[in-house]
């Protein structure tokens, strides 16, 4: 793990605190997108910033509970980027790195148009995950996999994981 990713991942945690649920989700997301992105040999420029994505993606649930008492898509994809950004400057990432991570933000719960490879898998990461934590049924994981998921690594996980037809 590169250091910068390292100091973010302790950063999230500290900025999640007391919330084992939320930290669970983004360790289980910025998982599941590793293994995608390497399986699917990614580049390491984009593997990095999807990484670092993958572990603020949901930076702004907190905020969006307190400020509108839900933690919806769009509300996330509102708010994310800036706290997004406050947090990535901080740390050695450089203005185009954190420019598409706040980009990603702002778009992990838009599924038409993806934009970009580091987008579909962020998507496929996020679904893998909150499709378990949410205990979706049968048809709605079948309807997520037809409608989502295009990377064959991400496929696999996703049919094998929830015991659906490829």
């Amino acid at each position: 793990m590169q250091e910068r990713i390292r100091q973010l991942f302790h950063a999230m945690i500290d900025l999640d605190r007391g919330d084992p649920d939320l930290i669970q989700h983004f360790t289980k997301v910025h998982a599941y997108a590793c293994l995608i992105a390497e399986s699917e040999g990614i580049d390491a420029p984009t593997a990095e910033v999807l990484e670092a994505a993958a572990l603020v993606h949901d930076i702004a649930i907190p905020l969006c509970n307190e400020k509108y008492g839900s933690h919806a898509g769009p509300l996330q994809e509102k708010e994310g980027p800036a706290l997004a950004r406050a947090l990535l400057s901080r740390l050695p990432f450089t203005e185009e790195e954190i420019a598409r991570v706040c980009a990603l933000v702002g778009e992990h719960h838009t599924y038409d148009p993806i934009d970009g490879i580091d987008h579909q898998i962020l998507v496929e990461a996020d679904f893998i995950v909150n499709s378990f934590e949410n205990g979706h049924a049968k048809e709605t994981l079948e309807h997520t996999y037809r409608r989502i998921f295009a990377t064959p690594t991400g496929k696999r996980i996703y049919a094998t994981m929830f015991g659906l037809e490829q």
